[in-house]
C-alpha cells in the first residue's frame, strides 16, 4: 500500500521557521534522513521513497496553505494513490506543543490547508498527523501560527521533528490502521 504523505506549509524564507510550517519541517526531515532529493511538479515539491520495502510519495504543496488541495489532487491522481491513503501532516492549535495525534477524517478547525484539501478532494476522510503547536494565551491565532517558535520551543524542536519521523516510518511500515491507536494525543517530547 503506497501512501502520499503531504506536509503542509507556506513556501519562502519568510515562513520557513513558523509554526504553520511544521508539516514542511516533518517531511523535510524524513526526506533528509533517507537521503532523497526534492523534485518540482504538481505545483509543489515531491519525492518518492522506499522504506523497508514499502514505496511511498512525499509532497510539499508550494501553493501557499489555502490552495494546498490543488497540489494534493494532482499528485494523488498522478501516483494513483487512493484518498484513504493520503496522510496530511499539519499544525494543530488544539494540541499542546510536542503532542501528536494520528486521526482519520474529522473537522477542519479553521485550518485553511485542510479546508482546501477537503474541498478539492470532496472528502474529509483523508488521514492526518496532527502536530500540536498549542494555542496563544493572548492575541490573534493567525499571527501566532505565522510566527516563529519561542526560544523554549526551539530547544526541543529537533527532538519533536525527529519524533514525527519515527511516527511516519511506523505508518509506512505497519499501516495507519495498526498504529493509529498508539498515537492518540501522545506527547513526543517532555
Amino acid at each position: 500500500m503506497s501512501y502520499l504523505i503531504v506536509g503542509l506549509g507556506n513556501p519562502g524564507n519568510k515562513y520557513r521557521d513558523t509554526r504553520h510550517n511544521i508539516g514542511f519541517m516533518s517531511v523535510d526531515n524524513f526526506l533528509d534522513a533517507n537521503g532523497l532529493p526534492w523534485k518540482e511538479k504538481f505545483n509543489g515539491e515531491y519525492s518518492t521513497f522506499t522504506y523497508k520495502g514499502e514505496k511511498g510519495y512525499l509532497l510539499k504543496p508550494m501553493t501557499y496553505m489555502n490552495l494546498s488541495g490543488d497540489s494534493v489532487q494532482k499528485a494523488a491522481q498522478f501516483f494513483k494513490v487512493e484518498k484513504e491513503n493520503i496522510l496530511v501532516i499539519h499544525d494543530e492549535l488544539d494540541l499542546p506543543y510536542g503532542c501528536v495525534e494520528l486521526k482519520k477524517g474529522g473537522g477542519l478547525a479553521g485550518h485553511n490547508g485542510l479546508k482546501s484539501i477537503a474541498e478539492i478532494m470532496a472528502t474529509r476522510d483523508f488521514l492526518r498527523l496532527r502536530l500540536g503547536i498549542g494555542r496563544p494565551v493572548h492575541g490573534d491565532v493567525s499571527n501566532f501560527v505565522l510566527s516563529n517558535f519561542s526560544n523554549e520551543e526551539q530547544i526541543k524542536l529537533r527532538d519533536y521533528i525527529d519524533g514525527t519521523k519515527s511516527v511516519l516510518e511506523q505508518v509506512v511500515e505497519s499501516g495507519f490502521g495498526k498504529i493509529a491507536s498508539k498515537y492518540k494525543k501522545k506527547q513526543l517530547i517532555e
